[in-house]
């Protein structure tokens, strides 16, 4: 599939499957989908309710994209992580409140991710199952107030009880947490060194609470604390083997990394189609914002930074479908299109002006979700961090090489 051509409305001629996705998706987003918001009042602080949202899921369903990614055992069309991707940007471009509902991202199946493959067939009826027919709805507990970055930090418990366990602590962040069903709870195993197992834990179970969770700087009401006190949890829903929580619960990280870029992709190229109607629009002085040259500049810088960090991103995902595992080229990706779709929004901003500034305009919101991202899915320092180890396994093959070899075949090994 070929990305190298700059758009802001890409197509995949070269693919029909995914061209008719997209068309059918852009339909669905701009009409039905924002008919369905304006009837209802939604907007970006609306408290989000299991009675505003099924209606989509089952919707998203019926045309095909809740879960498409998923195998077709599941009910999905086994999409490609190119295909995915295309279609998580697409929905960001989209500007719909409600956008995250349509793949299931908010407490659907993308939410469930992995877990799939480490559920037992009981599991997989009962909890899984549901979410992916927008039956059910689960949310992911791992962070705790003083373990976001340093996961291993959480103080959350499971303690052995007969044929079951005892979880006791409070997790943070749980996003689809005020209308999930169920929690994937990521505890420390008691009496074990470092040892961490991920349970399903029904959210009306005795001993569980939900409680509102702190509201993120883009004021969207999805987060929720889950407060464990003492919540037994049968054996049953221990998720893989004992011990193999943080495994399962961040095993798939280079994937999920990669798959945040694109939602930062369609931000950015939202705001990028928001400022050049912007400055065709606005009038100062008698003529358009955009025969300025100053405006053109930041149009240029913007477009630009849009188009390199869409073609990595990409090109990564590309290499991911292929078979590789771009495992750092993905700490890369998170790490440039975070700061460039920032950049991008900034100068957004900058372009709007005092509408800019306005609570509750698109661009406003949009400079206040895209700055979380340098922070959420990993910061840009670990970003750094983590390619700064992987270019230190090169600087070693690059020092033991040969006079006159530094830049030859062992120089390019992968790490």
């Amino acid at each position: 599939m070929s990305h190298s051509t700059f758009t802001l409305r890409p197509s995949y001629d070269d693919d029909p499957e995914l061209n008719g996705l997209v068309a059918s998706l852009r339909g669905y987003l701009a009409g039905e989908l924002a008919d369905y918001e304006r009837e209802h009042g939604v907007d970006r602080t609306t408290r989000l309710t299991r009675g505003l949202l099924e209606p989509v899921w089952r919707r998203s369903r019926e045309l095909g994209f809740y879960g498409i990614h998923l195998p077709e055992e599941y009910g999905g069309r086994g999409l490609s992580h190119t295909r995915l991707a295309a279609l998580k940007e697409e929905i960001a471009a989209g500007g719909r409140v409600l956008g995250h509902s349509v793949l299931g991202e908010m407490g659907g199946p993308l939410r469930a991710g992995d877990i799939f493959r480490h559920a037992t067939e009981r599991q997989i009826k009962e909890y899984l199952l549901p979410v992916a027919r927008g039956e059910r709805a689960c949310c992911f507990s791992l962070t705790e107030a003083d373990a976001g970055s340093d996961v291993r930090a959480m103080r959350t418990v499971a303690v052995r009880d007969g044929d079951g366990y005892r979880l006791t602590g409070r997790k943070v962040f749980s996003t689809a947490g005020p209308f999930a069903d169920f929690a994937i709870v990521i505890a420390r195993t008691d009496g074990a060194k470092d040892a961490y197992s991920a349970f399903f834990v029904d959210l009306d179970a005795p001993g569980c609470r939900v409680e509102d969770g702190a509201t993120p700087m883009s004021g969207e009401n999805i987060e929720a604390d889950i407060v464990l006190d003492g919540c037994r949890v049968p054996a049953a829903n221990l998720i893989g083997a004992e011990g193999e929580g943080m495994r399962i619960g961040l095993g798939r990280v280079t994937v999920n990394r990669l798959l945040h870029c694109p939602t930062l992709l369609g931000m950015a190229r939202r705001a990028l189609e928001l400022s050049l109607v912007r400055a065709q629009t606005r009038i100062v002085h008698g003529a358009p914002l955009l025969k300025l040259q100053a405006i053109q500049h930041k149009l240029a810088d913007m477009a630009t930074e849009y188009y390199a960090a869409r073609s990595m991103t990409y090109g990564a995902i590309a290499a991911l479908d292929a078979g590789t595992r771009p495992r750092l080229e993905a700490f890369m990706c998170k790490l440039y299109v975070a700061e460039a779709a920032f950049r991008i929004l900034d100068e957004a901003v900058q372009i709007h002006g005092k509408e800019g500034l306005v609570q509750g305009t698109e661009v406003e919101y949009l400079f206040r979700k895209v700055r979380m991202f340098r922070v959420l899915t990993g910061t840009s320092e670990i970003q750094r961090n983590a390619i700064a180890k992987g270019l230190s396994m090169y600087a070693e093959v690059l020092a033991a090489a040969p006079a006159g070899e530094a830049a030859g075949e062992g120089a390019t090994s992968r790490g």
